[in-house]
């Protein structure tokens, strides 16, 4: 099968990748970062396994269309698209000016709809087609000092479900992926500060010991939700946050 999953140059993104390749699929990985996609590609060849990647913007459709149409054509078909690719930061509401809100739903929610929509053709020609979307525990409650990041998630979430009841006669399933903190470069957007009234930022901790989550076991559960093993699941958002919510 086929994937593309962006946000691939590194964390949970190149994680889902490896996997994905290790597991057998073919793999077109893309991120906005060119160097870090490179590194990803290089890794999965030098293991054996079918991967081609590229620079892709998820903001701009034309990067979005144009990357997919590519990924089609290097690899015959397209199965499973994975989003994976995000942006965010911890902030006062104050201090999140309307450039910082456009961009973090341009790219955690708009960048979804760009690639479904140049991805949905391929994908209902093909066996099996799916959608995993990785949001976040912050699109399922108020989190303090991140309103427009979790407004994005949220928004991602109803839209995921929105299109796995849209296109269930057609065969194809859509999931969200809900993780807690994911031990990754992108964490450390979101280190509270001084400044934060701790009592506000309590409930964002799983239970003791507190420990963030590794990429390749989230990665994991992104290929539950692709896999055969998930084929009478659509529409649902799988929680993977060490019981934080709980």
């Amino acid at each position: 099968r086929v994937a593309y999953i962006t946000g691939a140059g590194s964390g949970l993104g190149r994680a889902t990748a490896l996997l994905f390749a290790r597991e057998g699929a073919r793999v077109f990985a893309v991120d906005i970062n060119g160097e870090t996609v490179k590194e990803t590609v290089d890794i999965i060849r030098q293991s054996g396994g079918v991967v081609y990647g590229g620079v892709c913007d998820v903001a701009s459709f034309e990067s979005v269309q144009a990357s997919v149409e590519f990924a089609v054509e290097a690899l015959g078909g397209l199965n499973i698209l994975i989003n994976v690719a995000g942006v965010g930061r911890a902030a006062r509401f104050e201090e999140i000016d309307e450039r910082d809100w456009e961009r973090t739903i341009a790219v955690n929610l708009t960048g979804a709809f760009h690639t479904t929509k140049a991805a949905l053709p391929h994908l209902l020609k093909g066996p099996q087609p799916c959608i995993v979307n990785v949001a976040s525990i912050a699109g399922l409650r108020g989190q303090a000092y991140c309103a427009h990041y979790a407004a994005s998630k949220a928004g991602l979430i109803n839209f995921t479900r929105s299109i796995a009841l849209e296109f269930a006669s057609r065969g194809l399933r859509a999931n969200c992926l809900a993780p807690g903190g994911i031990n990754s470069p992108f964490i450390s957007s979101f280190v509270p500060r001084e400044d934060f009234a701790p009592q506000l930022i309590a409930y964002c901790m799983p239970p003791v010991p507190f420990q963030l989550a590794e990429p390749e076991d989230i990665a994991k559960h992104i290929a539950f939700l692709a896999s055969e093993d998930a084929t009478a699941i659509t529409g649902a958002v799988l929680v993977g946050d060490g019981g934080t919510l709980a």
